[in-house]
């Protein structure tokens, strides 16, 4: 299919319309027209360029997306501004809620450990954390031994057995998921459990 050849006279109205039916040469044009834009709005209130494309990305990815139902009251660059502006809002209050969640997680530790080693001496709950340890699929326990025991990287673990890092970040997310359902603690304490 030839390329959708665009003059300065294209307006936004017509490129949205041609968007609407799947043309890809004028969906690049659009972010070729906004791009920079957007970004250097999304990076002056992150201060963060990662953060800031994550976004810019998001945002034409939802354009795409819902293109065929895409309706615009005002003007494409308006639009844009408000997405970009409701974007980081909602970014910096995802991030606020995970630093309060953070916080709140550290505050209870010694509480958890507290109230878990009234009732459950900590050789216990290290007997109980081995044996859910060696209830693991095998495949998981080795990678999680590989990691609590020899301190080996995502990457060295998996180079060793031969499989991608992702597949190994996979593999402890399940352990300490069991882990944390098996011997029933909160998550600081299971940390502070594999720590000693």
């Amino acid at each position: 299919m030839a390329r959708t050849i665009f003059t300065e006279s294209a307006t936004d109205q017509q490129l949205v319309a041609l968007i609407r039916q799947d043309d890809r040469d004028a969906f690049a044009e659009l972010y070729e027209k906004y791009w920079d834009k957007i970004f250097a709005v999304a990076m002056h209130r992150l201060n963060d360029e990662e953060e800031a494309e994550e976004i810019v990305q998001e945002i034409f990815l939802s354009i795409w997306v819902r293109r065929k139902s895409l309706e615009l009251s005002h003007s494409l660059a308006t639009y844009l501004s408000v997405a970009v502006k409701y974007k980081v809002i909602n970014h910096l209050a995802k991030k606020h809620r995970r630093q309060l969640q953070m916080d709140e997680l550290s505050d209870t530790l010694p509480e958890a450990e507290n109230s878990t080693i009234d009732w459950l001496d900590e050789k216990e709950l290290r007997a109980r954390l081995e044996e859910g340890i060696n209830k693991l699929p095998e495949r998981c326990r080795i990678v999680f031994l590989l990691s609590r025991d020899e301190n080996k990287t995502y990457a060295e673990i998996a180079e060793q057995l031969n499989i991608s890092p992702k597949t190994v970040e996979a593999h402890i997310s399940k352990a300490l998921s069991t882990l944390r359902q098996d011997i029933k603690v909160a998550l600081p304490l299971l940390f502070f459990l594999l720590k000693k």
